[in-house]
């Protein structure tokens, strides 16, 4: 059967937040696009996921018009606490640089995009199958896939942008002697909750003890997510409520008689991560963006932001080589892009080892990281880079 042929100058593969955002970008700029997904936008609106957004991407959403619902519904956080030997130990973002993060979830940001695409009568193509893309290198490259309704297309652009997360078809269709795959494995992850609860404090709180890592974050006024280091191999489904609480409660106690608000535990899941970087993020005419790019442990709240400033740094790129024809900035965009992801990986790196205990550690390694702990919070030079690493470097 025949393909349709569907031409346009920008296609992208995913319809997350990074390609989303792509997309709203090049039509405020006047460059046509199209996107497509292999998954239904109800799916990927229903997706819970944490969001810290700094404050760079902040302003990418609002400034860019997409809504201004992560400052109305949002929640500004001013710091973080780093809790260890029992006492916590406030970050003041606003007080050492002057900048803040704001609490709102990754697949609100989703919403608030897809709305913005179909208000301004974007293309986006959710439910598709079967997608390749193809002939990379040339002036041409294409992708082919099936349409909700069956029908079979192939979209005929000037510069693909693989947008598709994690398991990128996109960037498994990079031959692999011409990539780089940069990673490192984790002997830990995280066993995570969504609980119908109140917060139990007004900014997050990253906790390291005896017992392991906790992670006591929020979701809403009413729903609340919290985190535990575990084993990778650990069966979510067999631990009870009363267990789950236990295990978070001991990874936060202290003289201070700290208490986690407690309530019915709706969600459970074990989430393993790694550190992954793939190099160069371009192939001919192909260009990656965010998680298919690269992944970063969720510690240093640095995923759905990368992602976002990938995107910042395409965008100037494809609207200078419409604008002037000088493919110059599309040239730059792997090594721009890659000193950013490199930096964030040596934060989230940073803040990963420094906050978990791994299961072999030996008594010196455990005092090591709580001296390390100290030195940190204990210094203002020590709070301002943490702080300045959490918040955001600029944008491009």
């Amino acid at each position: 059967m025949n393909a349709r042929i569907d031409t346009t100058r920008v296609g992208i593969v995913g319809a997350g937040p990074a390609g989303l955002m792509l997309s709203h970008l090049l039509a405020k700029a006047g460059i046509d696009n199209i996107v497509v997904e292999k998954r239904d936008r109800g799916t990927i609106a229903n997706t819970h996921r944490a969001g810290i957004l700094e404050h760079g991407s902040v302003r990418l959403l609002t400034d860019s018009g997409v809504d201004g619902r992560v400052l109305t519904e949002g929640h500004r956080h001013d710091g973080i606490d780093l809790r260890f030997a029992g006492e916590s130990h406030r970050i003041d973002f606003a007080d050492l640089i002057g900048e803040s993060v704001w609490l709102y979830p990754q697949n609100e940001v989703f919403v608030d995009l897809a709305d913005a695409r179909e208000r301004d009568g974007g293309d986006v193509r959710y439910s598709v199958t079967d997608t390749e893309v193809l002939d990379q290198t040339t002036d041409t490259p294409k992708i082919r896939f099936t349409d909700v309704d069956g029908t079979a297309v192939e979209i005929h652009c000037d510069i693909l942008v693989g947008a598709d997360g994690s398991q990128s078809v996109c960037r498994r269709s990079i031959p692999e002697q011409v990539r780089t795959d940069n990673f490192v494995e984790y002997p830990f992850a995280w066993f995570g909750i969504l609980t119908e609860a109140p917060p139990s404090a007004p900014e997050l709180i990253y906790a390291n003890s005896e017992h392991g890592f906790a992670l006591i974050s929020q979701r809403s006024d009413t729903v609340q997510r919290m985190y535990f280091q575990c084993d990778p191999g650990t069966d979510a489904s067999v631990w009870t409520e009363d267990q789950i609480w236990e295990e978070l409660q001991k990874r936060v106690d202290g003289p201070d008689g700290f208490q986690l608000k407690r309530g019915r535990i709706f969600e459970q899941m074990v989430l393993p991560f790694r550190s992954y970087v793939c190099e160069p993020m371009r192939y001919g005419n192909l260009f990656l963006a965010g998680d298919a790019g690269h992944t970063v442990p969720p510690t240093g709240a640095k995923g759905l932001n990368l992602a976002l400033a990938d995107v910042r740094v395409l965008f100037e790129a494809i609207d200078s080589f419409y604008a002037t024809k000088s493919p110059e900035l599309l040239d730059g965009y792997s090594d721009t892009a890659l000193a950013r992801v490199w930096r964030a990986q040596n934060f989230s790196y940073w803040m990963t080892n420094m906050l978990h205990t791994r299961a072999d550690a030996n008594p010196f390694e455990r005092k090591r990281a709580l001296g390390e702990l100290a030195s940190v919070t204990s210094s203002r030079y020590g709070r301002q880079y943490l702080a300045e690493g959490y918040t955001g470097w600029p944008h491009s």
